[in-house]
């Protein structure tokens, strides 16, 4: 049985459930950030997260200056954004103290030893703002050795929280799959605020289905992409696909053996929205939610036809609100 449902606005206790974080954050020890940590986690809760990743630039966690911060309903995860002469890309998981080298180029021939060694300590590696509009900001490191890609970066787009870097790294995470899902090497995509600002912090965010709440538990939940974005809290987002009484939730196989497979999608919070849905054959169908913002959808199909399956809310604009990682079909 799947566990795909609405998340809580909040994490309910520490077991399995739909938890809200933020794993792009930067205080005053960054450049350009003119939040304290004591600042930062006051607005996360108030933006209805459940755990954020510190990721100041080129520096570790330096010792207690968060650990004291966390408690039962915020989880802490440690981390960096490593920002190298070509390409930006977070560190999460480390330990405290820990750090990442930067000071080098995609020509150096040094990004696969940084990367092993976030992946000897249980990390995570996530390929950040890829478009990124400004020197050494566009990721130019091959995609290999990266677990995750941030397909949505809220930095420089505050007022409107996408724009067209991010459509540009939506559009080549999209083309991906239709190549990797077959091989089982796709990278889950997700999102986050990048805030160096005031009022920044959550917008946008991954939710992550994890076990419990613990950096263990969350990263493993972000690496199977068993996960999906929203541009608040305020945005519920639920999407199954089912066939012979099995069904699957965001981030998982369902085997189909040949027969029709039943696509839903609930969506509340994002009045006037279109859903569409996606598959490696490009866009498969599309429909409107009423003016509350709430509404429910099916869409049928089989796995000869699609190798997976995700979806994109929109607004009305065209800015995206939402979008999950696929469900894949066998």
């Amino acid at each position: 049985m799947s566990t795909m449902n609405f998340p809580p606005t909040r994490a309910v206790g520490r077991g399995a459930a739909w938890y809200r974080g933020d794993c792009h954050v930067h205080s005053l020890r960054s450049t350009g950030g003119e939040l304290t940590p004591e600042q930062l986690v006051i607005q996360a809760r108030a933006a209805g997260l459940d755990f954020i990743a510190t990721t100041e630039h080129r520096s570790a966690a330096a010792p207690g200056t968060w650990g004291h911060l966390a408690a039962d309903d915020l989880l802490i995860m440690l981390g960096e954004e490593v920002t190298t002469k070509t390409g930006h890309w977070l560190a999460l998981g480390l330990g405290p103290g820990e750090l990442v080298d930067w000071d080098y180029g995609v020509q150096d021939g040094l990004i696969d030893q940084c990367l092993d060694q976030v992946h000897r300590a249980g990390g995570l590696c996530v390929a950040a703002h890829p478009h990124a509009p400004y020197p050494s900001g566009e990721l130019l490191f091959p995609m290999h050795g990266f677990d995750v890609v941030e397909v949505w970066n809220g930095l420089w787009s505050s007022d409107l929280p996408w724009n067209a870097d991010n459509e540009t790294a939506l559009t080549d995470w999209a083309r991906s799959l239709t190549a990797d899902v077959p091989t089982g090497s796709w990278r889950p995509a997700m999102g986050n605020s990048d805030v160096h600002l005031d009022g920044q912090i959550g917008t946008p965010h991954t939710v992550v289905f994890a076990e419990e709440l613990s950096t263990e538990a969350v990263l493993a939940g972000i690496r199977a992409g068993r996960s999906w974005i929203a541009e608040s809290a305020d945005v519920d987002v639920s999407f199954t696909a089912s066939a012979n009484d099995r069904i699957a939730g965001v981030g998982e196989r369902l085997a189909s053996r040949g027969g029709q497979v039943t696509v839903r999608a609930a969506v509340r919070g994002i009045p006037t929205a279109t859903v569409s849905f996606h598959t490696d054959r490009g866009e498969v169908h599309r429909s409107a939610l009423s003016s509350d913002g709430a509404g429910a959808l099916q869409w049928n199909t089989k796995a000869d036809d699609s190798a997976f399956v995700r979806i994109e809310v929109r607004h009305p604009n065209g800015q995206v609100a939402a979008l999950t990682n696929p469900i894949i079909l066998t």
